[in-house]
């Protein structure tokens, strides 16, 4: 091992490699359909063995699951479906015993409409909880530009929301209740109303649940949309200019520092590793800065999740999908490895529980997914940061062929179809279903593929969600026997960083900054016995591409330490890349 920078200090997050599991789709150990604890229990060896160093989990908390387990009715207690508190406990303890560590999902946006503090916050006007969520007053529709008929009210009730603001699952941002006659906020499902961040006895709360967490022997938080826990003062309408009108209004509000800095000093500690999630369209670098800095008057994240390289394919209505460039990656890559490079720490993925898989949108899942799928991979654990990956990414798995609505899960896709369907914007599934193979969260969601039977090895049951077609040749069982598939590939990446402190610490350095095929950059840390330095060279195109090294690396001798073709190398020197080829060349 070679040593870190001087004004750098190891953390074991920064080190490590970080698998999710999304529960409801890992492994069902009672054959009832739905992936639970006991099942992750089961493959704790699968993932020693990966080479993984720790673990997050999606929610297991009580829930209704209008959103997946992202609407908490009780974040003390393990829902039903995935086990007991006694499950969890030994899951933990089965996990640090492989010397693997254990975030949990944090969700403290908002909670669900069973939670005991919303059912006491609508009981009345007067409820002890009422200020724990939002509550508002409805506006007359003829001093607004809302129309009465967009909104679920009674009849005798002649009024419109608060403001204008849209759920980011389609439809209002708020919902009337009739028993205390005034509307609740819900960024997203109306399941899941807002949490009042300005209430100290929120905060009181929910600093205490993480404690009740960390006591129990957690390694950290995943913090859901933490960016949302900050309501701008007064809650005005947003621009009706502006297609998604929540987001101009909603991310980054103005309290957001003082919330999360006091969350700091109550309960996190710089040895947690504590990722939040940021949504927005983009995050200022500096704002970025003052979420990861852990010194005086920063927010003491270890470092949080954009969004800007997941909205490169983004067009501007629901069903839109633009093409991307390799330069447009780049372009948002490389911001976020030099603006974090001196002050901050970057997350690395290109996929997750809400996202498409990563090889069916930034590679190629068919002629040459299993090529494609590795580069993506060398990408992932060669740039500078911390890499996670998706449950099913280090098998190549891919996006499901949604032939039916009946197929679809995710509120988020199934709210914004049935609403256009409704409406008459579509005629039917099919005029969609092209969009929803490429973009809904469900793609992510498919059972783990552990073997080529009917269910795939997740369950003995039909599963809660269909099963890829594609589990006959892409499964867990067939990926372990091949010694050149991408589980391997994986394996070897994972081990490589553990090896090399230049993949964690070194300096990341663009040399192709405008090809449209070729990606190509060194990381270098500077040693006591000098500079040690990898070259990284990655083909994103199914068609061969020339690499010309820059003249000061050229001849340069070098050994090939990764790729996903057979290569032997003894220097840098001109090449024709194969379609999706990926090397990794160590110059030190």
């Amino acid at each position: 091992m070679t040593s870190v920078p001087a004004d750098e200090e190891r953390r074991w997050w920064k080190e490590a490699v970080v698998y999710q599991i999304y529960p409801r789709s890992f492994n069902d150990s009672d054959g009832d359909g739905v992936g639970d604890i006991p099942g992750i229990i089961e493959k704790v060896e699968y993932l020693a063995d990966l080479g993984v160093d720790c673990i997050w989990l999606n929610p297991v908390y009580e829930s209704p699951n209008a959103d997946n387990g992202y609407d908490i009715s009780d974040y003390r207690a393990i829902m039903d479906e995935f086990g007991t508190m006694a499950d969890w406990e030994e899951l933990r303890d089965a996990l640090h015993e492989h010397d693997i560590r254990l975030i949990m999902d944090l969700v403290v946006n908002h909670t669900s409409d069973e939670h005991a503090w919303f059912v006491d916050s609508r009981s009345s006007r007067d409820a002890d909880k009422r200020d724990y969520y939002w509550w508002r007053e409805g506006r007359d529709p003829e001093a607004t530009d809302l129309d009465p008929d967009d909104y679920d009210t009674p009849a005798d009730v002649d009024e419109v929301p608060p403001n204008n603001w849209e759920s980011f699952f389609d439809g209002p941002a708020w919902t009337y209740d009739d028993q205390t006659g005034e509307w609740y906020l819900h960024l997203f499902d109306r399941k899941q109303p807002d949490l009042n961040w300005q209430n100290d006895a929120v905060r009181d709360d929910v600093f205490e649940m993480m404690e009740w967490w960390l006591d129990r022997g957690i390694d950290g938080f995943r913090m859901d949309v933490i960016n949302l826990i900050s309501k701008p003062d007064g809650l005005p309408d947003a621009d009706p200019e502006h297609d998604v009108k929540t987001i101009d209004r909603a991310v980054n509000g103005p309290n957001i520092h003082e919330y999360l800095g006091e969350m700091r000093d109550r309960v996190l500690d710089e040895d947690l590793l504590t990722v939040g999630e940021m949504i927005g369209d983009e995050m200022p670098l500096e704002t970025a800065r003052r979420y990861t800095s852990q010194e005086p008057g920063g927010d003491g994240l270890s470092m949080i999740f954009h969004f800007e390289h997941m909205l490169l394919d983004e067009g501007d209505e629901a069903w839109d999908v633009v093409d991307w460039e390799l330069s447009d990656l780049k372009v948002v890559m490389d911001r976020w490895q030099e603006g974090l490079a001196d002050e901050g720490w970057n997350s690395l993925y290109l996929n997750n529980h809400d996202q498409p898989r990563m090889v069916s949108r930034f590679g190629n899942d068919e002629e040459y997914r299993r090529e494609s799928a590795k580069l993506l991979a060398t990408l992932l654990h060669t740039l500078r940061g911390t890499p996670y990956i998706y449950q099913g990414e280090e098998l190549g798995m891919t996006n499901y062929p949604f032939d039916s609505l009946d197929e679809v899960r995710d509120v988020a896709t199934l709210n914004p179809l049935r609403n256009a369907i409704e409406a008459g914007t579509i005629d039917g599934f099919d005029d969609v279903k092209d969009i929803v193979r490429v973009k809904s969260r469900d793609n992510a969601r498919t059972p783990m593929q552990w073997d080529d039977s009917e269910h795939a090895g997740f369950t003995d049951d039909d599963p809660w969600i269909p099963v890829n077609p594609n589990r006959d040749h892409i499964n867990v069982e067939a990926e372990r026997a091949d010694s050149a598939s991408v589980w391997h590939y994986y394996r070897d990446l994972i081990s490589l960083r553990k090896d090399r402190d230049v993949l964690v610490y070194g300096d990341y350095d663009q040399l192709t900054p405008d090809h449209e095929s070729l990606w190509a950059y060194t990381r270098t840390l500077e040693t006591a016995d000098g500079d040690d330095t990898l070259l990284v060279v990655l083909n994103f195109d199914g068609d061969e591409t020339r690499f010309e090294p820059p003249a000061d690396l050229a001849s340069e001798p070098a050994e090939m330490l990764v790729s996903n073709y057979d290569a032997d190398v003894e220097s840098v020197e001109t090449t024709t890349l194969r379609p999706w080829e990926a090397r990794v060349y160590d110059l030190a």
